[in-house]
């Protein structure tokens, strides 16, 4: 399969080295506004091909999936520039600024009957099904509670503080706890409580969200873009509980006993060996073309479109809006 990126920042590179060291994936062609920079990335990772516009590796018929790669804020717009020109579809998280623009993502891909789909990792990975089968097996019991936080120090970041650039934590780094919530607890929510502090800008730097499920459960979420944090996810049962070390690349899991006088780790479970986490869903993008599908099992369409309008609703709450889009 022919892999190519469109735009060269720093997310590429990630999946760049990555997909180097993959099996039946050919890194095919990359494309920036600047050629030279382009170039720089084909030498760097061996590209076949370097487009200095982004148009211009669209038309290329050889092109097979593209990866957008650009700032939350043109996701849209060159989803459907690509799916426009024929090509399958890997999005990065989150998949766009609001439900609206996904929904009509989404409505072009069916049309075109191409693959389309969200390129948030932890979602393909193994350890969603290890965790899976972990509470399935009844080793915590029923579930009552699910606690996630995610923080990084990347406000020095400029796409995370202009909010024409869709910046702010929701989008980039609250979208992994919600996952990480939705995964586990479903999403037949009752209310949602959101609060964040607000950077200088005019976007959310720090975001607190409680949800609370018509079955009574709750999950409380806390993201930063100021610090870097523990990165865990836990998941509260009547008999012990599950501890996912760093829920944004999972790397161990382990099972706490329910005796409050002396808690300890039961058992843990360590997470496959694997490139970097992020060949899983250039894999399960290759499986779904070669099947004909138009979505990936993994994260379909009916799921993106759930947790966009989720953050619809938080950003409601926060009073954030995005320049020249809402």
């Amino acid at each position: 399969m022919k892999f190519s990126i469109l735009g060269a920042g720093g997310i590429a590179r990630k999946l760049a080295s990555t997909v180097k060291e993959m099996k039946d994936v050919q890194l095919y062609a990359v494309a920036s506004r600047d050629l030279a920079k382009a170039r720089s990335y084909a030498e760097e990772y061996g590209f076949e091909k370097a487009y200095g516009s982004y148009e211009e590796m669209l038309a290329d018929p050889k092109v097979e999936l593209v990866y957008i790669a650009v700032p939350h804020s043109h996701h849209h717009q060159w989803t459907i520039a690509a799916l426009s020109a024929g090509k399958h579809v890997l999005c990065e998280k989150a998949f766009a600024a609001n439900e609206a623009q996904a929904r009509e993502m989404i409505e072009l891909a069916e049309k075109k009957n191409l693959l389309l789909t969200e390129a948030i990792w932890t979602r393909y990975m193994p350890s969603r099904k290890m965790i899976d089968e972990i509470l399935a097996g009844g080793a915590i019991g029923e579930i009552c509670t699910v606690s996630a936080n995610l923080g990084y120090r990347i406000d020095m970041n400029e796409r995370m503080v202009r909010p024409e650039l869709c910046g702010g934590c929701l989008l980039d780094l609250t979208v992994y706890p919600l996952n990480f919530v939705s995964m586990i607890l479903g999403d037949d929510i009752l209310r949602m409580d959101a609060h964040c502090v607000m950077t200088e800008t005019g976007v959310d730097g720090q975001d607190t969200v409680t949800v609370t499920y018509k079955n009574g459960k709750m999950a409380t979420m806390f993201t930063t873009m100021y610090t870097l944090t523990d990165r865990s996810g836990y998941i509260y049962g009547r008999d012990g509980y599950l501890e996912v070390v760093n829920i944004n690349n999972p790397s161990e899991i382990r099972l706490w006993g329910a005796d409050r006088n002396e808690p300890k780790i039961l058992k843990t479970w360590q997470v496959p060996a694997q490139i970097s986490g992020y060949e899983y869903e250039v894999l399960a993008c290759k499986k779904a073309i070669e099947e004909g599908r138009i979505e990936c099992p993994e994260m379909p369409h009916s799921e993106t479109l759930e947790i966009m309008r989720q953050m619809d609703a938080i950003r409601a709450q926060f009073g954030v809006t995005f320049p020249g889009i809402d």
